[in-house]
């Protein structure tokens, strides 16, 4: 294959999970040498399944996929498969290679560098016999990414790179991907991020299930579709008025005989060709409808309070005291660098096994875990709704979930398979059923389509129970009703 045909080549490729599920039919597209693309698409269209068929850990069940000879390809994925986390670091890193490694510890200690992650160095040994589980959700997104560019790929795939990852984080990538001289695709829905390096977008359209190949920067090329969609339905609405007013013409000729009646007959042909010169208009990323989160009655006017909190310093677990009552319509955010603890103190909130905490007894808790490991993966989506609702009504319950863009074949897919941004939406539609007093929100933007994060901050700006939140997103934050924040860095660990 010639530099000129792409590192990358899929070639009426087709494929589908079942025969109501179909991903791509007969794509075709071509990646050249050196590309940064964006691969866009609606949450659930398959996006991760095109990485996953470029990896070669899918096949196609038609056409064909094409890679240079000799073509590396690494892929940062979104989480951490559980059976990954009691691995150490050095183990983590040594996955990623088929064979045995003998410098590996070098190359460790410069892509954690890369990543903002590196520890000091008197302490780089202790951090590689660290067990990958026993790191911040931020801290795994960070090591998620380290393990694909320490392979130093021809073709280096970024699914959601960004989650979890803070400022300087994300900083880092974002110059890390300019630099970076060889292919990177990335699925993400941070448009300033992709905004910073894209030259060209993939666009999965669910309607034909094609792969659309645009060519400028990520907001040049949203607004390029943007653009077409909206000459198709004014084409559409023109076509419309044509065809109706034909019609009208048809009912009248028809009923005057003669060559009337042939006249008509020669216009309902027409009206079949104008119905078939239609464009299909492609359904672009639709946004959730607005909704709200209801807390239930009889919520004490004092709901949590903190006398004690865990921190992490020096990678060890420190008490330090606090003082703070959260009350009932009160929003208190909590921050700090990925691995104080943020989240670490959210899960012993929620389960109540905090230390220095108290949370009023008849609080109904609505926990929304980054990792999504409170749904159960094993039920279906009509069965995990339906266990959320009060009244089991499963037309109102479909309805509910419809808000979501849950509707269809999705209803009957097992949690498990959802794409992660399903999953979101997925979670905050059983918060809006199950009427929490006390809302813990643990990075609620993750895997969420940017068109969806203004509709979830207004249910949360006007969310009138006890919230905590945690956010790496000041944009989002900035859009909800923040009481009071807790500063994990600043609070000094008790002394032993």
């Amino acid at each position: 294959m010639s530099r000129a045909e792409g590192i990358i080549v899929f070639k009426d490729v087709s494929y589908e999970y079942d025969a109501t599920r179909p991903v791509l039919r007969g794509a075709n597209f071509v990646v050249r040498r050196g590309a940064k693309l964006t691969l866009m698409g609606q949450n659930g269209a398959g996006k991760s399944t095109i990485f996953a068929l470029i990896t070669g850990t899918l096949r196609p069940e038609a056409g064909a996929i094409n890679l240079e000879p000799r073509t590396s390809i690494a892929i940062s994925r979104q989480i951490i498969p559980r059976d990954e986390l009691p691995l150490t670091v050095r183990d983590f890193f040594l996955r990623s290679f088929s064979e045995k490694k003998y410098d590996i510890d070098p190359r460790i200690d410069e892509v954690l560098e890369i990543v903002n992650l590196a520890p000091a160095e008197k302490m780089r040994d202790a951090f590689k016999e660290r067990i990958i589980g026993s790191f911040s959700g931020g801290q795994q997104a960070r090591l998620l990414l380290a393990q694909a560019l320490i392979q130093n790929p021809d073709v280096l795939l970024l699914d959601e790179p960004t989650n979890n990852l803070d400022h300087a984080g994300i900083a880092h990538l974002t110059d890390f991907i300019k630099e970076y001289r060889k292919t990177v695709l990335v699925i993400s829905h941070d448009a300033e991020f992709l905004n910073a390096f894209t030259d060209g977008v993939l666009y999965l359209n669910v309607q034909n299930r094609q792969v659309e190949q645009y060519t400028g920067t990520y907001h040049d090329v949203v607004a390029d579709i943007a653009a077409r969609v909206e000459k198709e339905r004014r084409q559409n609405a023109q076509l419309e008025k044509e065809i109706q007013a034909n019609k009208d013409k048809v009912n009248y000729f028809s009923n005057k005989g003669g060559k009337m009646r042939l006249v008509a007959k020669r216009m309902r042909d027409e009206i079949e060709e104008a119905e078939e010169n239609k464009v299909d208009v492609r359904r672009e990323d639709k946004t959730i409808r607005p909704f709200t989160i209801e807390p239930h009655a009889d919520i004490p006017l004092e709901v949590v309070r903190l006398t004690s909190v865990q921190v992490i310093r020096d990678h060890t677990p420190k008490e330090a005291e606090v003082n703070l009552v959260l009350k009932r319509g009160m929003h208190l955010q909590i921050v700090g660098p990925n691995g104080i603890g943020k989240t670490t103190l959210l899960e012993k909130l929620a389960s109540g096994h905090a230390k220095g905490e108290h949370i009023a007894p008849g609080v109904t808790i609505g926990y929304y875990r980054q990792d999504f490991s409170n749904l159960d993966f094993d039920l279906t989506v009509s069965e995990a709704l339906m266990q959320s609702m009060s009244r089991k009504i499963e037309e109102e319950m479909r309805s509910i979930a419809a808000g979501f863009l849950l509707f269809g074949d999705v209803m009957k897919n097992k949690v498990g398979n959802l794409s992660e941004g399903q999953k979101a939406l997925l979670a905050f539609c059983k918060l809006s059923m199950e009427r929490p007093g006390l809302l813990i929100l643990d990075e609620p933007t993750n895997h969420v389509n940017f068109r969806h994060i203004p509709v979830i901050a207004k249910a949360l700006y006007d969310y009138k129970g006890a919230m905590i939140l945690v956010s790496h997103v000041p944009e989002f934050v900035a859009q909800i009703r923040i009481d009071d924040t807790l500063d994990l860095a600043k609070l000094t660990p008790k002394k032993k």
